[in-house]
């Protein structure tokens, strides 16, 4: 997607609020139930998000209400807050399906506040391990139940700047993350600065924004097999002593961090545009912005390589969930797999289509998380743009979502993401080592967990 999904949601801690909404979260059909769905769909369905719906959602919005004509849609398209939710949930005021990020969605499973939605895929004769990609339904299966229809999968490369990089004599080649000393050499001959503040940036690697990126792609783990989190495994410290090596050979973190925080990201002056990056690593949305600057710019995309140097990404989006005590879970259950389904994506994709070709732009595909959708809107309208670059941009993004990786399913899940920034930020700037960082982090994500799960 586009714009739509630029701008990111302030994550807050949740696990306390949910807990305020155990008792009250709406009938017995939670983690320790089952729950039985039909398909027969009817009556109002009470639906929270599609916040700023662009072309993307309101073409799967009308397909959806074309399925189904016996239901009738009240929308509350309003940003996902995690204190609304469990508020709603603890008054009565029940939605009958919820938008959220999918961070959130075990958090909520692992205290009885949504159904798990196997008998609803069933009931429809849907196999989510066959719709989604691997990595998307991991991201909301727990106890072997799967809990949340996912949509959208962007995942992460690294767009180079070329023009940045002609100049400093560097190649491709070299920005590879599987290899830190050949990454760092590049990033040094790349990075200028005046007065020591930063004018270039060999790499951004968006330590922040990215970290489990980094973190998993090193060989780190974030939490075990039942979810717990594993924060302070040593695995996780060569991550960051990778993201302090890349930060350090450019003035430091702070510095960093105060450069990019300047950058005009979707604005004529971008760090494409004045050539404030060599490379950076970005989400596969950020071509669509950069679409508008065809001619002002030399890009190409390499993949992010994890240490064994294989192409590597880790899943990201949003899902629908079905809170404990809805109404009409049947009406949600058939509208959720109507906005996901081929059809659903089809449309969405002319209606890209027809966007670009009135609006202008590059058609860069849809990453739907659903590996047929994103193939057959890649097959009829993602055509050559006439810049050799971008369509390597472009090919490379379609190229490493095969990869992916789930950041792992967790109650705490949000919780272990903030943390872990935390670490990150902390080892960074030097304020502790990264040994110190990931046990403070592990022991506040780890009381988070034992909050949701009572231990």
């Amino acid at each position: 997607m586009r714009k739509s999904r630029r701008a990111a949601i302030a994550l807050l801690p949740i696990t306390a609020l949910a807990l305020a909404a155990c008792s009250s979260g709406g009938g017995d059909e939670g983690a320790s139930g089952s729950t039985d769905f039909t398909t027969e769909a009817s009556g109002t369905l009470n639906a929270w998000g599609f916040e700023n719906a662009d072309d993307v959602g309101t073409s799967r919005l009308d397909y959806a209400a074309e399925q189904l004509s016996d239901v009738e849609v009240e929308l509350d398209a309003t940003a996902f807050d995690a204190q609304k939710f469990t508020t709603r949930l603890a008054s009565g005021d029940v939605p009958d399906v919820v938008q959220m990020d999918r961070r959130y969605v075990t958090t909520y499973a692992a205290q009885d506040l949504i159904m798990p939605l196997d008998a609803c895929y069933s009931a429809h004769d849907v196999d989510p391990d066959e719709q989604y990609y691997p990595s998307v339904v991991d991201d909301v299966r727990y106890g072997d139940q799967v809990w949340a229809v996912p949509q959208f999968y962007q995942p992460p490369a690294i767009i180079l700047n070329k023009r940045v990089m002609d100049a400093a004599g560097v190649t491709a080649d070299q920005i590879d993350t599987s290899q830190p000393d050949v990454l760092v050499a590049a990033i040094e001959t790349m990075y200028a600065e005046s007065g020591g503040v930063p004018t270039t940036l060999g790499l951004d690697p968006q330590a922040t924004g990215q970290g489990g990126l980094w973190i998993l792609g090193q060989g780190g783990q974030l939490t075990d097999a039942e979810g717990r989190p594993t924060l302070d495994d040593p695995s996780n410290v060569a991550g960051i002593e990778l993201l302090k090596q890349i930060t350090d050979a450019q003035g430091g973190f702070a510095k960093v961090k105060s450069f990019t925080d300047s950058f005009d990201t979707f604005g004529d002056n971008n760090q494409y545009v004045t050539d404030q990056v060599g490379a950076q690593v970005n989400a596969q949305w950020y071509p669509n912005v950069l679409g508008a600057y065809v001619g002002q710019i030399e890009i190409e995309a390499v993949p992010f390589r994890d240490q064994d140097g294989e192409p590597f990404s880790v899943a990201s989006g949003t899902a629908f969930v079905i809170p404990a005590g809805a109404q009409n879970k049947d009406a949600a259950c058939a509208w959720m797999l109507n906005l996901t389904s081929q059809d659903a994506w089809m449309a969405a994709g002319e209606a890209r289509a027809d966007t670009i070709a009135s609006d202008g732009g590059i058609n860069t595909g849809l990453f739907t998380g659903s590996p047929a959708a994103d193939q057959a809107i890649r097959e009829q309208y993602v055509t050559e743009t006439g810049d050799a670059g971008f369509d390597q941009v472009i090919s490379t993004f379609y190229d490493v979502v095969d990869y992916g990786k789930t950041f792992g399913s967790s109650p705490a899940g949000q919780d272990i993401q903030n943390e872990l920034n935390n670490a990150i930020t902390a080892a960074l700037l030097g304020d502790k080592t990264p040994e110190e960082a990931l046990a403070d982090a592990q022991t506040a994500a780890q009381r988070a967990y034992d909050n949701v799960t009572g231990g």
